[in-house]
């Protein structure tokens, strides 16, 4: 897990069977079930393994500690997004601006709307592992489409493009501290629609 080796918490071994990935993945997704309803102070390996069906000595064969299952429920996530997002722009071949850009802030706000309460931690989480580099090459890949996707039509380069990012993520994370996600996608698109459509008249 590359990830995890950047930030010197990684997996004991890497599963290689069927039976041992399905092991593995039971432990993140019992980890965020447990910071979803318990929040931090719930999280710990016992508890984990419990929730996952799986002997602590098992999850010890693959995780050296919840610092290192936590990284890697982190990139798990981080590679649902890119999945998603990569998935959608195949989708707006034939769409006009405004429908494309609402495609790309419905995946943008599903990803972090559908489990808000672990999407939080995760990012804080993210910070306190010292994670930056992979937070830079998320971001990076994440705007290298936004890129590409302001380019093919016309609409701005490098910086509208890490504007765009950057202002997605403010009211995402706004709306999400506020509880207030009624017509977020559609407050989003229009955020967007409107940076881009000012942006080309200065």
């Amino acid at each position: 897990l590359p990830m995890s080796q950047d930030s010197g918490i990684k997996l004991r071994k890497r599963p290689r069977q069927a039976r041992a990935a399905a092991t593995v993945d039971s432990v993140v997704e019992a980890a965020a079930r447990i910071i979803e309803s318990g929040g931090l102070g719930a999280f710990n390996t016992n508890a984990v393994a419990e929730l996952a069906g799986v002997s602590i000595g098992s999850l010890y064969q693959y995780f050296p500690g919840k610092d290192a299952i936590m990284a890697t429920l982190i990139e798990r996530e981080a590679r649902a997004f890119d999945v998603a997002l990569t998935e959608a722009m195949t989708q707006l071949t034939g769409l006009g601006t405004a429908a494309a850009v609402a495609r790309l802030a419905k995946v943008a706000v599903t990803h972090q709307v559908t489990r808000p309460g672990l999407s939080r931690i995760l990012d804080l989480e993210e910070q306190r592992l010292g994670l930056g580099q992979h937070t830079a090459a998320a971001s990076a890949k994440t705007g290298g489409v936004i890129v590409s996707f302001l380019a093919e039509r016309g609409l701005g380069g490098t910086r509208s493009a890490w504007d765009v990012q950057a202002l997605s993520r403010g009211m995402i994370d706004g709306a999400l501290d506020r509880g207030d996600l009624q017509g977020l996608e559609q407050r989003l698109t229009w955020a967007i629609l409107g940076y881009l459509a000012l942006s080309r008249q200065t």
